[in-house]
């Protein structure tokens, strides 16, 4: 099954409206991905989001000050396909990726798209999960060659107060 149907989930205009607001997050992040690799780099970052033309969009930019880049991410909301684009672009590179699709049943969100890792072409799978008010959880995974999906990067989110 390719990611972009895997992408076909429908989600809803206010899947996002829980981001609102200040996050501190810790990161976990796979040194090699894709490698066979188990060693996780650990570092936090800040973030704020913000909503856009009543919740078609919005837009957060989170910090990583330990590592010395920011990076920022575009969501928009496909009204007739009731489905979300999550567009991602860092400090390092300048230039805006290739979004993921899919939205949110109940609390958990899954969002499909391709990448190009080390020259390869991947699949990429976002998770979120809303865990209450004022906590959540993101994932990024990575799948080669329609092997087994494989975690390389989460964030566990905190609100600000």
């Amino acid at each position: 099954m390719d990611a972009i149907t895997r992408a076909s989930a429908t989600g809803d205009l206010h899947d996002f409206d829980f981001l609102t607001g200040r996050w501190n997050i810790l990161n976990r992040r796979l040194k090699t991905p894709l490698a066979g690799s188990i060693e996780w780099d650990e570092f936090p970052a800040t973030s704020r989001c913000e909503q856009r033309l009543g919740s078609v969009a919005n837009i957060d930019e989170i910090e990583f000050a330990t590592k010395g880049f920011s990076g920022l991410t575009i969501r928009v909301f496909d009204l007739e396909r009731r489905r979300w684009a999550i567009y991602w672009v860092n400090s390092r590179v300048g230039l805006m990726l290739t979004p993921v699709y899919g939205g949110f049943e109940g609390d958990r969100g899954e969002f499909y798209g391709e990448d190009v890792d080390e020259g390869r072409t991947i699949q990429v799978r976002f998770l979120w999960q809303r865990q209450g008010a004022d906590a959540a959880r993101w994932e990024q995974a990575f799948l080669l060659d329609g092997r087994e999906w494989e975690t390389n990067w989460t964030m566990d989110l905190r609100r600000v107060e």
